[in-house]
């Protein structure tokens, strides 16, 4: 689970990832407080962190809030296991569906999304700026 110690590290791999929504470090404070869920991803070598993903109950659904690999080990499996992770929070409390929202231009997050069974359900017109995109609502049944 993430703890406050872990803040700085996720704050660098956000930098390093500009198509995720940037938070604060006083948001990712309320995750380490358990007001959302929070997981991160180690090394296996080292204590470094190598991704991070935020989630909360959203009625009966998991919610994917924020999500991110460092971009210097992705493809190694370290995203599949934090959404292994998250959804298997998601079924502790009976949770049927995962569900997300996505920049429509972000191809490598969309491709990794339908690799995982995530479906689009809805898009949101304009819904980013800087730069400007689509918002795609996925949603994937918990396995």
């Amino acid at each position: 689970m993430l703890d406050v110690r872990d803040v700085v590290a996720i704050l660098a791999i956000q930098s390093a990832s500009p198509e995720i929504a940037q938070w604060t470090a006083s948001d990712y404070g309320r995750v380490a407080r358990g007001e959302m869920a929070g997981w991160i991803a180690h090394e296996e070598a080292g204590p470094s962190i190598t991704g991070f993903l935020v989630a909360r109950r959203a009625a009966n659904d998991l919610e994917i809030l924020n999500f991110a690999v460092r971009p210097d080990v992705r493809r190694r499996g370290t995203g599949t296991e934090l959404l292994r992770q998250s959804f298997a929070w998601g079924k502790s409390f009976g949770a049927a569906s995962a569900l997300l929202e996505v920049r429509a231009a972000n191809l490598a997050a969309l491709r990794f999304y339908e690799h995982h069974g995530f479906e689009l359900i809805a898009r949101r017109k304009q819904y980013y700026v800087a730069p400007a995109d689509d918002a795609l609502v996925l949603r994937a049944e918990l396995p």
